[in-house]
């Protein structure tokens, strides 16, 4: 006797049309924005050549970290990081100063960074992956591939 599995519905999660509630910058100096992270005070933004720390109840730049900010940028609750050509940069954030540097993943073809559950997550936008690394050695722990760009 064999025994039909009833088809399993897909979760679906609702939708709603986004809507924009505020919008910050121009920041003086620079024409892009390559990353964003929030320390729980302020906002970081990685704008090319510097981190720029604004207050994001009313938008004014609060701090300024001369650093190269090519990708993503992420806050572990101490540290920043910055993906910068090839290597991702440990900052600490009141002094400026780049205590640690480990490689990333994508050798320089790293697309975005994120702190979560410990570790970080480096997007790969063409590759199409998603690396969780290390983030005292930069060792992969772990890869996530798509179908989609990331």
């Amino acid at each position: 006797m064999s025994t039909a599995l009833a088809p399993t519905a897909t979760p679906t999660a609702a939708t709603h049309a986004a809507e924009i509630v505020r919008e910050y910058g121009p920041f003086p100096g620079t024409d892009r924005v390559a990353g964003v992270t929030h320390d729980g005070r302020q906002v970081w933004a990685a704008t090319g050549a510097a981190l720029i720390a604004f207050d994001p109840a009313t938008g004014q730049p609060q701090q300024r970290i001369a650093c190269a900010c090519d990708a993503g940028t992420a806050f572990d609750g101490r540290y920043l990081y910055q993906i910068a050509e090839a290597r991702i940069d440990k900052i600490d954030p009141a002094t400026g100063a780049v205590v640690a540097t480990i490689p990333a993943p994508g050798h320089g073809a790293d697309s975005g960074l994120a702190w979560a559950e410990g570790s970080l997550w480096v997007g790969q936008y063409r590759d199409k992956k998603i690396h969780r690394i290390d983030p005292d050695s930069g060792a992969v722990q772990r890869t996530i591939e798509s179908n989609r760009f990331v």
